[in-house]
């Protein structure tokens, strides 16, 4: 799988696909808001950026109108995201978690899930 970064405007266009499924660029470029929405050739520009970085690919052609889908995740885009910002700490999670922790953005619900997971990983390498 690529590790290329995805900017703001990429992020944007693959939630539009994997929200809408299959999309045409013109309906990717009129699911952004009318107010701030970046010219179409931006739009087509990124689109084939994205195909380049494998994110997405051209399912299919309908007249002269190509049809993108997702090849890439949600989860494994938020996945890369969150390794990429961890890296920015050397990989230690311990200031970040402090960040969403002091900021009120993580929730006694976040910390009993992630408590859950942590004993379900625990169990895996029990029986490993």
């Amino acid at each position: 799988m690529p590790s290329q970064k995805l900017s703001k405007l990429e992020l944007t266009i693959m939630e539009t696909l994997w929200t809408h499924g299959v999309c045409s660029i013109r309906e990717i470029h009129d699911a952004f808001p009318k107010r701030g929405r970046p010219a179409y050739t931006t739009v087509q520009t990124m689109v084939y950026r994205l195909e380049a970085k494998e994110m997405l690919r051209r399912a299919k052609k309908i007249s002269n109108a190509h049809i993108f889908e997702a090849t890439i995740t949600r989860e494994a885009a938020e996945r890369r995201l969150i390794d990429d910002l961890l890296g920015l700490f050397g990989g230690r999670a311990q200031p970040v978690m402090a960040h969403l922790i002091e900021s009120g953005k993580l929730t006694m619900g976040d910390i009993k899930e992630a408590e859950k997971i942590l004993k379900g990983l625990g169990k895996k390498d029990e029986n490993a």
